[in-house]
């Protein structure tokens, strides 16, 4: 019998327009010519308050506001816009073709569950599974997204992991000698670590059928 093929996503910068969410509630708080300055520094806050695993994502993005300097009623603000963030106009329909070759599909996310659930919804492509930072206690670019997926489909499955993010997936994943894809949307510089480079999801199916043929 033929193995799984799972395909494992990073939601947010991946499938998700993370940074485009974040800025117009930027501007929305501070104001435009301020927004590309603190989305610098919503970035390097981000990862040092998840570092530790104990905070929700919720709480991360509003104490990152806070840390800002976004008044007392406004610091929530991130965090409430988030269910209305969108999904990159190719993701559907490259989902779909992933799906039709075999696929299964999950996320590892450093969210918390009700968000996630509520950005798979907007997707609109049903995903086998998804591992959040808010029920595990761990945030990427900790190998534990990737440990309890494992737990969840065992060991004996073909596993591609695909992401935009160079720190948070596709470093960790090629330490754990898993095959990804980054998805460069932001014209980043040639990395010599993911096995397939993309500017988008468009030719998604190929490229996962390229790292594992079905058998």
């Amino acid at each position: 019998m033929a193995r799984d093929r799972w395909a494992t996503f990073d939601c947010y910068g991946t499938l998700i327009d993370w940074n485009g969410g974040i800025r117009r509630e930027l501007v929305r708080v501070f104001a435009e010519e301020q927004a590309d300055e603190k989305l610098h520094r919503y970035h390097e806050l981000e990862p040092e308050l998840q570092a530790d695993g104990t905070r929700s994502y919720r709480d991360v993005m509003t104490e990152a506001m806070r840390q800002l300097g976004a008044p007392a009623d406004k610091a929530a603000s991130l965090a409430a816009s988030l269910p209305s963030w969108e999904p990159f106009p190719e993701v559907p329909s490259a989902l779909e073709e992933a799906r039709s070759r075999g696929w299964k599909l999950a996320i590892l996310s450093n969210t918390d569950r009700d968000l996630i659930d509520t950005s798979m919804a907007s997707i609109g492509v049903p995903f086998d599974l998804a591992i959040v930072a808010g029920e595990i206690g761990s945030y990427k670019p900790a190998h534990r997204h990737w440990e309890v997926f494992r737990q969840r489909v065992g060991d004996d499955v073909g596993h591609v992991h695909v992401a935009q993010s160079l720190y948070h997936d596709i470093g960790p994943a090629t330490d754990l000698g898993i095959p990804s894809i980054w998805i460069n949307r932001l014209d980043e510089p040639e990395d010599a670590r993911p096995n397939v480079t993309l500017t988008g999801v468009h030719v998604l199916a190929s490229a996962l059928d390229s790292l594992v043929p079905a058998e």
